[in-house]
């Protein structure tokens, strides 16, 4: 259930709304950080859902003492109406039994709100690639059919490396092919309900393992920024976004000096 910070609903009608998975390394969660801090988008409501782990926390997102005091949820909604941009930040595991109720609500949301699409960042585990994956691109892409029709020939000149579909059975037969996106969390039922339901998703993946994965989050970012542009470039990669002052803590804070 979506809840307004003010008292009344924004509207969301022909809105790109992005989302992260949480998937391996929380790299999806990182990227959607740097685009949220990065635009200065304000937060305009709360995704209140009984499927993921409760939480709350300082503001991720502060500039100051006095505003590092707000509170934040495990799922808030952020949006740019300038830009038609909404965001959808997520901050907490999803249940383990409430996987299908929480899909089910997200895109009961997002049909709801009429967005004119969404974008899925996530992540794949990297020790899981073929050869071909090996060889080439770590970052890859997912279109649903009501989207492919829009933009696929667009996403076709930056040249980008549709997902790899890969043997059901390798080794035995390689007539049968799946998806398969070990550690991506709801990605791929959530691409598969969105293909069921006519609504226009791309899924925009990278291949990682585990670690210091703010590298990875960047090449995500820049990612996404090579299709809608949400950034100039400069010549400096890691200048076009802004860091969150929460990162600072990613690792945990520094050792106590009462320890020495």
């Amino acid at each position: 259930m979506f809840i307004p910070v003010g008292c009344s609903a924004p509207s969301f009608k022909e809105f790109t709304l992005i989302m992260p998975a949480v998937s391996v390394g929380n790299v999806g969660q990182f990227a959607t950080d740097l685009v949220i801090s990065t635009l200065h988008m304000p937060r305009v409501g709360y995704f209140h859902s009984d499927c993921l782990v409760p939480m709350v926390g300082n503001n991720p997102y502060a500039t100051s003492p006095e505003d590092s005091s707000e509170l934040s949820t495990n799922a808030e909604v952020y949006s740019l109406p300038d830009l038609k941009l909404a965001v959808l930040q997520i901050r907490a595991p999803i249940i383990q039994t409430k996987y299908r109720q929480f899909r089910k609500r997200v895109v009961s949301w997002i049909k709801t709100n009429k967005f004119s699409k969404v974008v899925l960042l996530s992540s794949c585990h990297a020790h899981h690639r073929d050869d071909r994956q090996l060889l080439s691109t770590p970052l890859r892409y997912l279109l649903t059919p009501a989207l492919q029709s829009v933009v696929g020939d667009g996403l076709q000149k930056l040249d980008w490396k549709e997902m790899e579909k890969v043997s059901a059975f390798p080794g035995i037969s390689d007539t049968e092919q799946r998806l398969y996106i070990p550690g991506g969390g709801v990605t791929k039922t959530l691409y598969a309900d969105c293909c069921s339901e006519g609504i226009p998703l791309a899924v925009l993946l990278i291949f990682c393992s585990e670690g210091d994965n703010m590298p990875h989050a960047f090449a995500l970012v820049n990612y996404l920024n090579e299709w809608l542009h949400l950034v100039e470039k400069p010549g400096n990669v890691a200048a076009r976004w802004k860091i969150p002052s929460s990162w600072k803590l990613l690792f945990g804070s520094g050792f106590p000096p009462a320890l020495f």
